[in-house]
């Protein structure tokens, strides 16, 4: 159906899969957007941006790019130069600047996050020396995640979870999206994932456009009429 507003792109982190979009994009849907979620390879920073970037290619007209958590770094890769990608917007997010690696924007702003002492590694085919998925402890889910989401469905989060690429955190990111592309971005206060004062430092380094929720990592879960209402401003 025709229809002059841009695509709504929505790209999934690590330990999530599409899925966790579904209340925002019924929301956008509503409105007349059309949206879409792919599967994110969760392999590599680059190479992950590079296969978003082929899929936006196959979308006519302006694109509106949206990540989570780890995806925040994909579309920072995936939107440089896409003269078609009008926004970004960041839930909780990585907006990594060019050669920083994930482990490092963890720390930035001098927070923390008890996630790494909470990891399970399993090898998956291929992979390079070293390199192995990653998953969170199942005991550790509900609460490093998604506190704020019932407990019934945070079991089924846990047992579905995606892992990936443990050397995701070691890549250096490429030449950001959003040095000049107009950001917007969703710091959730209470995220025991990425730490919120991470989260702050990027979005003001990314010139952002920026709200705070109280809401666990996954604020497209808990919160989506806030995460919906952010990407439509950034639609705007």
């Amino acid at each position: 159906m025709p229809t002059d507003k841009p695509a709504i792109v929505l790209i999934h982190g690590a330990f999530a899969d599409a899925s966790g979009w579904g209340d925002v994009v019924a929301r956008l849907q509503a409105l007349g957007f059309t949206c879409y979620a792919p599967a994110n390879p969760l392999r590599g920073v680059i190479s992950d941006g590079e296969y978003i970037r082929a899929f936006v290619s196959t979308i006519d007209g302006p694109v509106v790019l949206v990540g989570h958590s780890y995806g925040g770094s994909v579309i920072t890769n995936a939107s440089t130069g896409n003269a078609n990608v009008k926004a970004l917007v960041y839930v909780a997010a990585f907006a990594p600047e060019e050669g920083e690696a994930l482990g490092a924007a963890l720390a930035l702003g001098d927070g923390s996050t008890d996630l790494a002492k909470h990891l399970v590694l399993r090898p998956y085919p291929g992979a390079p020396e070293g390199d192995a998925d990653v998953y969170i402890d199942p005991v550790y889910f509900h609460e490093l995640f998604c506190a704020d989401v019932d407990a019934g469905r945070a079991v089924v989060m846990a047992s579905s979870q995606r892992g990936f690429a443990a050397s995701c955190l070691s890549t250096p990111s490429g030449t950001p999206g959003w040095r000049t592309i107009p950001s917007w971005y969703l710091v959730a206060a209470d995220d025991a994932t990425i730490p919120p004062e991470a989260e702050r430092v990027m979005a003001t380094r990314a010139g952002a456009h920026t709200i705070e929720v109280a809401s666990s990592h996954v604020a497209m879960i808990s919160h989506p009429v806030e995460t919906a209402d952010l990407i439509i401003a950034a639609a705007s």
